[in-house]
């Protein structure tokens, strides 16, 4: 084990962390002096450092950029237009009373996919707080199945842009990375039930005494919830003029929100732009995986798709996918006479929110050239290999750690995926379980440094403690849940 390249990865790690912590600058600065460190620590030649730099930036973006700012354009259309609420209003109706806190982490999960969490969470609060009105209880509950459902798909399943990332440094198969992260979803969302259902009636009686008004009280409901929607984003920084517009009811009684609801999409319009595209990737990758099956030895790296399959492989590559996607959430979702520069506008809105996660996400595949080119990822899977760690907890434990000291989920992936890359092949490690791992460990914990704990402890009413006990747990509860997955998933693949 080579020491100075061991020290010259803690000196990367350590460079992004305290940027992040202590300084003006973000993570994208932060991930590119990362790499000069390690580079020069590593003993790799300063020009050298350089073309590493620029070759993984433009090599990762090659191949995720693109998906990047489709997935976020869906998003927005859905957003803007309404469809999210309608989808929400119509699994609720579809698991029906009692289940509501079922409902609501479906709900979740199911928005997150195309939608960033705090602008689903602003959308999406609403719809609890008038459930819980009419229930006259279990608001908390809600709150934290909504929020935790969301943290799964946003943390697990692309075209979210932090697994998206992940899946590009690591070389995995992005519709296999789908599967894994719906199945991985749909078994801890029990977990985020159970957890909600148990802490929930704990901390109702602990409810911030402002959101408690707003979401019970029924004549102020109106008034009320629009203030608190209002301060509570702005407390956090997040855009809060973006959530009421875009939903249409955030605020509103539950008059107004029928009377909006009628003029969005119906579910089903809503649901097309989200499920054709994640069908035509999945199509592509089982195709080609029973392709490659028929084919045998033949299907090695010279892999020539067969007649049926190239049909499959054209519509399933994820760029047309998500092109297909947003051109039906513009023409099914948005009346037709929504003028052309007003949808442009709200396009634009969708790509300068893409902007840092697209530079992050290049830096992220910098850093990890550079840990290959420089040997660091050798002298790490050596490393690894001398004290019997199973491979997978590698990227599961980097992310968590990065998670802990930043806050961000996207930029503990995307840095657990840059470290983990160089080691794939030296220790065997399945990309997909690569991925599930940064993404999984990138769950845990979310507190004061997570600008998405602000919004859902905002939103739910919790302060303090309490706050900690709520939504720190259920995270951290989704985050030991995933662990056992992760090694049932790489005894499979």
């Amino acid at each position: 084990m080579d020491l100075q390249l061991i020290l010259a990865l803690i000196a990367g790690i350590a460079t992004i962390v305290v940027i992040v912590l202590a300084t003006r600058l973000d993570a994208f600065i932060a991930l590119l002096l990362a790499s000069v460190v390690t580079g020069i620590v590593a003993g790799q030649d300063l020009l050298s450092i350089v073309e590493s730099i620029t070759t993984g930036f433009g090599d990762t973006l090659a191949s995720i950029g693109i998906v990047i700012g489709l997935g976020v354009g869906i998003g927005k259309i859905l957003e803007v237009s309404g469809a999210a609420d309608s989808l929400a209003r119509a699994f609720l109706r579809a698991f029906g009373k009692g289940r509501e806190p079922w409902a609501m982490g479906t709900v979740g999960s199911l928005v997150s996919i195309p939608v960033f969490c705090d602008s689903g969470y602003v959308i999406m609060n609403p719809l609890a707080r008038s459930i819980a009105r009419v229930k006259k209880g279990g608001y908390v509950t809600l709150a934290l199945a909504l929020g935790c459902g969301m943290t799964l798909t946003h943390h697990m399943v692309p075209p979210t842009p932090g697994p998206l990332a992940a899946t590009g440094i690591l070389g995995a198969d992005i519709g296999s990375v789908i599967l894994a992260g719906l199945v991985f979803t749909v078994i801890l969302l029990p977990v985020v039930v159970v957890y909600a259902r148990w802490i929930g009636p704990k901390l109702e009686p602990v409810l911030n005494a402002a959101v408690k008004h707003d979401v019970y009280t029924e004549l102020a409901a109106t008034s009320a919830s629009a203030s608190g929607t209002t301060s509570a984003a702005a407390t956090d920084g997040t855009t809060a003029t973006e959530g009421p517009s875009a939903s249409g009811g955030v605020g509103a009684g539950s008059a107004d929100v029928e009377t909006e609801t009628s003029k969005k999409p119906g579910a089903f319009l809503g649901f097309l732009p989200l499920i054709v595209p994640l069908l035509l990737i999945v199509a592509n990758t089982v195709g080609t995986a029973i392709d490659k099956d028929a084919q045998g030895e033949l299907a090695g790296d010279a892999y020539e798709p067969s007649t049926w399959v190239a049909p499959l492989a054209f519509l399933g590559n994820p760029v047309i996918a998500l092109i297909i996607g947003l051109v039906l959430a513009v023409y099914t979702l948005l009346p037709r006479l929504t003028p052309r520069n007003t949808v442009q506008g709200w396009l634009a809105d969708g790509a300068a929110s893409a902007g840092l996660i697209l530079l992050i996400t290049g830096a992220g595949g910098s850093f990890g050239l550079v840990l290959r080119e420089s040997g660091v990822g050798d002298a790490l899977a050596e490393a690894i290999a001398s004290i019997s760690l199973p491979a997978l907890l590698v990227p599961f434990l980097i992310a968590s750690l990065v998670r802990l000291a930043q806050g961000s989920g996207t930029v503990a992936m995307i840095t657990a995926a840059s470290v983990t890359a160089p080691l794939i092949a030296p220790l065997g490690l399945d990309p997909l379980v690569a991925v599930m791992a940064c993404t999984a460990g990138s769950m845990v914990f979310s507190y004061f440094n997570d600008s998405y704990f602000w919004v859902v402890t905002r939103f739910a009413g919790l302060d303090g403690i309490h706050a900690i006990k709520g939504w720190s747990g259920i995270t951290t509860a989704v985050w030991l849940g995933s662990l056992p997955l992760l090694f049932v998933l790489d005894l499979v693949v």
